[in-house]
């Protein structure tokens, strides 16, 4: 019996995504090559890989267990892959990172610059996804590393809970083969127009003005909730608004005030919005998310890693400017 190890990597792409469409993005192949790649290895084993009876295609007994092996050739190709580099030196090969877009602005374009002196080998490729489609891209191997963010005080318990979790189900690291570093602590600042500076001296001061507000899932989001709960506040959310140029226009122009990280102040004119000066406000968490094995990532990802650390540490070091002091 011959079996084409290609073919192998199609049935695991389709076990991991849980469908031929969603296993043909994955490869970005066409559904019916993927098929037809499926009913290839059928026809080389002499068993039924596929259960097409269902409204969902699902894999059969023989098929779970051969996605399984190939899955373990999966990894016994990315240690081949780290030795080989170990022994030449270089690390080389395409990295696809999903990022949100003021980690592309500040951390991976820089990372990109540094890649591109220390490691030419390496093609960086960018994908605009965040949250939880993002970490599922990384699960499922559409992607090999994801900037994420989180409230740092959400961030704070889900690190107690999972130190509290009973023995063998706290390392989360070793349990799903994700690992997770954090790079940077991102200061909020509450900005709002120029003309409500002088009268903003307190939260307080703040429950009656209209809201810019992040999506509930985003760190901004987690953070005007939080900020609502510790001070009894009922923000009005006027607006709802995701990409941060957008929102300081909206505060610019008058319309509400926001919560926003300083790495997206940076660069902006002075005068154009007025960062309150109220202490207590919090940070965001913006940490780093990608697979790795006993013996750790890729070199390929091992080296993308390292130039998003850098480029976190400069971005840490040069600050960001309070628009509006």
């Amino acid at each position: 019996m011959e079996i084409d190890p290609r073919r192998l990597r199609v049935l695991h792409a389709v076990a991991v995504r849980g469908g031929v469409m969603e296993g043909a993005r994955l490869l970005h192949l066409t559904p019916s090559a993927v098929s037809q790649q499926i009913a290839q290895l059928e026809r080389e084993t002499g068993v039924k890989l596929l259960d097409r009876t269902h409204r969902r295609v699902e894999l059969t007994a023989a098929g779970r267990l051969l996605a399984a092996r190939a899955e373990r050739i999966e990894r016994e190709l990315a240690d081949a892959r780290r030795e080989l580099a170990a022994l030449s030196g270089r690390a080389v090969g395409r990295v696809v990172v999903a990022a949100f877009p003021t980690a592309v602005r500040h951390l991976v374009v820089p990372a990109i610059g540094r890649l591109a002196v220390d490691h030419p080998d390496i093609e960086l490729s960018v994908v605009d996804t965040e949250g939880q489609a993002a970490l599922r891209e990384l699960r499922t191997g559409a992607v090999d590393v994801v900037i994420a963010e989180q409230d740092a005080a959400l961030a704070s318990a889900s690190a107690s809970a999972s130190a509290a979790a009973p023995a063998g189900t706290g390392d989360r690291e070793r349990r799903t083969g994700i690992a997770v570093r954090t790079v940077l602590e991102d200061e909020y600042r509450i900005v709002v127009p120029p003309g409500w500076a002088a009268r903003i001296r307190t939260v307080a001061d703040l429950a009656a003005v209209p809201w810019i507000a992040a999506p509930p899932e985003s760190a901004c989001g987690q953070a005007l909730a939080r900020l609502a709960a510790e001070h009894a506040l009922t923000p009005r959310r006027a607006h709802v608004c995701m990409e941060f140029p957008a929102v300081l226009a909206l505060v610019e122009a008058g319309l509400g005030a926001a919560v926003v990280p300083l790495l997206a102040l940076a660069g902006v004119p002075q005068g154009r919005v007025a960062a309150a000066a109220l202490p207590g406000v919090g940070h965001r968490v913006v940490s780093v998310h990608h697979r790795a094995g006993a013996a750790g990532p890729e070199p390929v990802v091992a080296a993308v890693v390292g130039a998003l650390v850098d480029a976190a540490a400069a971005a840490a070091g040069a600050g960001a400017g309070d628009a509006g002091g």
